[in-house]
């Protein structure tokens, strides 16, 4: 343990739960990087995700960004194509794409696709699959609207999935974002998780909650104010 990260940990209480507000208002100042840290929130889900019943998937545009640029690819062709490039997307192509990905060219951060076209993403599914960039209609991110799913996602949209011990791994904003913008971000997240909970899933659906920049410790959440969340 590194002397910043001891001088970190005694600006906080490891033992106690804190309120949404008091958690942001704590760990913006846990800054210590000299870049602009991301502060991320981490849930642990009473959910099974070995069940397809209980696999909580889904996404939100935050309210205030998410202070990160995006970079789109798109998989569209003809009119579909045209209208991706007029919304933002930095990459667009069909074949040409998947030859780029096949050789690990990877100048994106998102993909997109257009519905027609999935026929296509199929080839590469075992490669994007791993990385988390295959797409999916419960992100947005199949969908014959490509450009509305490029202006979601550069507008600091996130997309949020379960793995297989439970927890939900997310980027709210940057260290530099006002106290305010952090806390509407964290709670239109958790407002999208809760809204995911599964029919199935029993007990407390929201097992623990915890907030963090990039190079600081983490702040645990107030569980029964998580769930409360809507």
């Amino acid at each position: 343990m590194s002397k910043r990260y001891k001088q970190l940990l005694e600006k906080i209480d490891t033992t106690k739960t804190y309120s949404v507000t008091e958690a942001v208002s704590t760990v913006k100042d846990l800054k210590s990087a000299k870049f602009d840290e991301t502060v991320e929130v981490a849930l642990n889900l009473n959910v099974d995700p070995r069940h397809a019943d209980q696999m909580v998937r889904g996404a939100i545009v935050l309210p205030n960004g998410t202070g990160k640029t995006v970079r789109v690819a798109v998989f569209a062709k003809g009119a579909k194509a045209d209208e991706a490039k007029e919304a933002g997307a930095d990459i667009v192509g069909t074949d040409d794409l998947v030859a780029d990905i096949k050789q690990g060219i990877f100048n994106f951060d998102v993909v997109v696709a257009a519905p027609d076209c999935m026929g296509l993403v199929g080839q590469i599914g075992r490669i994007l699959g791993p990385k988390g960039l295959m797409p999916n209609p419960k992100t947005g991110t199949v969908t014959p609207n490509v450009a509305q799913a490029i202006n979601n996602l550069k507008a600091g949209q996130v997309n949020f999935r379960v793995d297989k011990k439970g927890n939900i791994h997310a980027g709210i904003g940057k260290s530099s974002f006002e106290p305010s913008k952090i806390e509407e971000n964290l709670k239109a997240l958790v407002a999208a998780v809760n809204k995911q909970k599964p029919a199935s899933a029993k007990g407390k659906y929201i097992k623990t909650g915890a907030i963090s920049l990039t190079m600081s410790p983490a702040l645990k959440l107030d569980v029964a104010e998580l769930l409360d969340i809507k």
